[in-house]
């Protein structure tokens, strides 16, 4: 199994998607994007643990007593169980349309369009609601102005 599929501490570098999200969807999808996140989150702390372990006993593994043997097989089939469950939460997210931006740390964008460009409404574990956005490309969020919460999603798309 490859390790290179780790990757916790980077970011995900986000794609456009072709149906963008408005502000009140993505808001009413946040509570199922919120439970998938932190599982995500969770998984993937895991994942590194053991990992981590796991290249400890291969290290050794030719002077491993039989119990650490046992252990090193033991740790190799949750190592592939957990990644395997990990791939599954993200598919499942990205079947949904938000795009995982930071695992880290939980950050999610919710992809729409601002002045006819490509953006995210942005959230991260943690928060109550989605009260931020940024363009694609961004790292900077910025907080959604009061009227678009007002407004129609064409009318956003006008917006400077």
């Amino acid at each position: 199994m490859s390790k290179s599929n780790r990757g916790s501490s980077k970011s995900i570098k986000p794609r456009r998607r072709a149906k963008p999200l408005d502000l009140p969807t993505s808001r009413r999808m946040l509570p199922l994007v919120e439970r998938i996140v932190t599982d995500i989150i969770r998984d993937d702390k895991e994942l590194n643990r053991l990992t981590f372990e796991q290249e400890g006993l291969d290290r050794d593994r030719r002077s491993l007593s039989w119990p650490e043997r046992e252990r090193r097989y033991a740790v190799q089939g949750e190592v592939t169980r957990l990644q395997n469950r990990l791939d599954e939460e993200i598919k499942e997210l990205d079947s949904l349309g938000p795009v995982l931006m930071n695992r880290q740390v939980g950050l999610v964008g919710f992809p729409t369009i601002v002045n006819g460009k490509a953006a995210f409404f942005s959230w991260q574990v943690g928060e109550t609601t989605v009260n931020h956005w940024h363009f694609d490309g961004e790292e900077a969020r910025r907080p959604i102005p009061p009227h678009w919460q007002e407004e129609s999603p064409a009318r956003l798309a006008r917006h400077r």
